[in-house]
Formats: structure tokens, C-alpha cells, sequence
């Protein structure tokens, strides 16, 4: 009986160090799923071998001759859409050029340096990259419609200003949620509902991540420090690094900051965040982002048991379509949601409309 596999997926290296190009070629090719198919020593030689290769997936520096990776990122996708995983050696210092990568359509960013001197940092690398190159990079204004369980349609904010139910917005994302979030939160007033959110990143692109927000969205948008209650108009980001963000409270919540204690996969956890909050689920909107894995989907299940309403991405317009798979799939999800309107589709589920309609979702 012959048994069939699927042939490894292709990377093509752009790095101006054959130091750095050696040790992703050792580390990739150690793993039978990937084999790397060409080097490149800056954006212009790229440019060629991706015509040449057509690669499943580029690894790409920040800084390089000739051109800079940023604006190479920037006119590959514009020109030839593909995924691409940042790897840097200047990535802890170059946090905010991480971050610009990634809204410009980078699947993730990773530490070179940091991947060097841990083994665990390696395998995971090994998994993005692989991820990365079955990932899916979405056009804005190409998804597909709203979809729920009883009706579809285009979601409808009423005219009046917006009034707050009380409903607190939790997210969840991973790979790809940099785009997500920038996109989700886009449409929300400056008096909008009150949000927590757990991306998995390392705490210094989280804090540029939340100023680059701010510069740009109308809510506040910072790290949370712990004590902090839900409040109109702040987006709070679960700090990451080394913990987690929960909720306590029932008729007082207010947020924590609890030491990983080793045991979590993801620092920040979304499971940890969601699963917290059960509590006040009866007032708590859960939403799940585009990422690998699994996390969020025990939490979201706890959540929607307790009363919780909550969405997830539609699978067609995830990056990677992982942890929103993982949560349709348990029966955790009320409502299936395209990325450009699940922030027009959460005004509606947390206005005062949606608590004086009928029905469990306010529909």
C-alpha cells in the first residue's frame, strides 16, 4: 500500500548575513515539512529568485542593502501578495518596524537572537515559518458576508450616537492578529465599549503595537497594569512577557496581572483571559482572532456556557485558521463574522439597541 505524502513546502532566504542564512537553513531543514529552495543577499536578488521559485513562504530581514526589507514587504505586497515571516536580529530594539511589518501584511516577526540560544524559540520558528507558508493572505475588501445561525445579512448601527450596554469586549488572536486588530478596532467611537485583549507577542512589540494603535484609533489603546476597571473608550492589552491578564470581580471588575506560572504555551493567554471572566460572562461580548493553536477555545467555551455572547473570524479570511477553527468546531462560537466586519458587528452587539431587541444576541 503506498502511503501518501505531501511534498515539504518551499522558503526562499532573504538576508544579507550568510551567518544568520546558514542558521535559518539549518534549523528549517531540520524539520521535513520545509525545504529551502534559494538565498538571496538583499531585496533586488529576491525579487528575481521569487519569480524563479515562486516559494511558499520568504523569511525576510529588516535591514539590508540596496533596499530595506520594510519596503520591500511594502511593494511585495502590493505587487505579488505572498507570506513572509520578519526575522531580525534588531527585532527587540526595532519593535516598532516589527510591528509596521506586520500591519503591512508580515504573517510574524521573529527575534533571530533570541531563536540562536533557545531550542523551544527554534521549534516554534520551524512551526511559523511552516504555518506561514500555508497561510492564507487576504486582499482587504474581499471577504465573504456575516453568517450566524439564523440569518445572514449586513450589520446595522442605529443612527443615534452610541449608547453602551455594558457588554465588555474580549479578543483573542495570534498570527496575523496585528491586521486583525488594527482592522477590528478601526470603526470603534471614542466612547466605544470597554476592551481587553490577548495577543501572543513578546512584550516590547505589544507596547509598540499599542502605541501605533493609539496614534491611529479613536479609543485609548494602552498596556494594562493591573486594578483597572472596564471603561468606555480604553482598549487594554494583556502585557505578555511574563503574564497574563485576567478579570475578577462580579459587580466591581477589575483586571490582574498573574505571573506565568510555566505551564501556559502562549504568554499572553487567551484562554486565561476568557476563562477569568465567567464570572460577568452575562456582560462579556468574546471575540477570537486569526492564530494557530488552539488557545481561547476552553475560555470561549466556559464563557458562552455562563451567557456569554461570542464570535470568531470566518475561516476565509484568517491568516491562519487555527485557534477560530478550534473554537467553531467545540461549539463554543454564536456567530461566524468576515475580518472587515467584526468591528461594526461588535458596536452592534454592545449598544443599547442590542439589549432592548429580543433574543439572546440582540439580533
Amino acid at each position: 500500500m503506498t502511503v501518501m505524502t505531501q511534498p515539504p513546502r518551499t522558503v526562499l532566504l532573504v538576508d544579507d548575513s550568510r551567518t544568520i542564512r546558514a542558521l535559518l537553513r539549518a534549523t528549517i531543514e531540520a524539520d521535513p515539512r520545509l525545504t529551502v529552495v534559494g538565498e538571496a543577499a538583499d531585496p533586488y536578488e529576491a525579487r528575481e529568485k521569487i519569480k524563479a521559485l515562486s516559494p511558499d513562504v520568504i523569511t525576510l530581514d529588516v535591514e539590508m542593502p540596496r533596499m530595506n526589507g520594510l519596503e520591500f514587504l511594502e511593494r511585495l505586497m502590493r505587487l505579488r501578495p505572498m507570506p513572509v515571516v520578519m526575522v531580525s536580529t534588531r527585532t527587540k530594539e526595532k519593535s516598532a518596524d516589527a510591528i509596521r511589518a506586520m500591519s503591512i501584511g508580515a504573517i510574524d516577526c521573529v527575534d533571530v537572537a533570541r531563536v540562536q540560544a533557545d531550542p523551544i524559540l527554534r521549534s516554534r520558528l520551524v512551526e511559523t515559518i511552516y504555518c506561514a507558508a500555508g497561510a492564507r493572505v487576504v486582499a482587504r475588501g474581499q471577504e465573504a458576508g456575516v453568517t450566524d445561525g439564523t440569518a445572514s445579512g449586513s450589520v446595522q448601527l442605529p443612527d443615534a450616537p452610541f449608547r453602551w450596554n455594558g457588554r465588555t469586549v474580549l479578543i483573542g488572536s495570534s498570527t496575523g492578529g496585528v491586521d486583525a486588530i488594527e482592522r477590528v478596532l478601526s470603526p470603534l467611537p471614542a466612547d466605544g465599549p470597554p476592551v481587553f485583549i490577548a495577543q501572543h507577542m513578546p512584550e516590547a512589540f505589544l507596547r509598540s503595537l499599542a502605541q501605533r494603535l493609539n496614534s491611529r484609533m479613536a479609543p485609548e489603546v494602552r498596556i494594562a497594569e493591573g486594578g483597572e476597571t472596564p471603561r468606555q473608550g480604553e482598549v487594554l492589552f494583556a502585557p505578555g512577557g511574563t503574564h497574563h491578564l485576567e478579570i475578577t470581580g462580579r459587580s466591581v471588575p477589575r483586571t490582574r496581572l498573574v505571573p506565568d506560572d510555566g505551564e501556559a504555551l502562549y504568554v499572553p493567554s487567551v484562554d486565561r483571559l476568557f476563562g477569568s471572566a465567567t464570572q460577568m460572562a452575562s456582560n462579556v461580548l468574546a471575540v477570537i482572532l486569526t492564530g494557530m493553536g488552539r488557545d481561547g477555545t476552553e475560555g470561549m467555551l466556559a464563557l458562552k456556557a455562563s451567557g456569554a455572547v461570542t464570535l470568531a473570524q470566518s475561516g476565509e479570511t484568517c491568516v491562519v485558521d487555527g485557534m477560530p477553527r478550534a473554537a467553531r468546531d467545540s461549539g463554543a462560537v454564536d456567530r461566524i463574522v468576515p475580518l472587515d466586519r467584526i468591528g461594526r458587528t461588535i458596536l452592534e452587539l454592545t449598544s443599547a439597541r442590542a439589549r432592548s431587541s429580543t433574543g439572546r444576541e440582540g439580533q
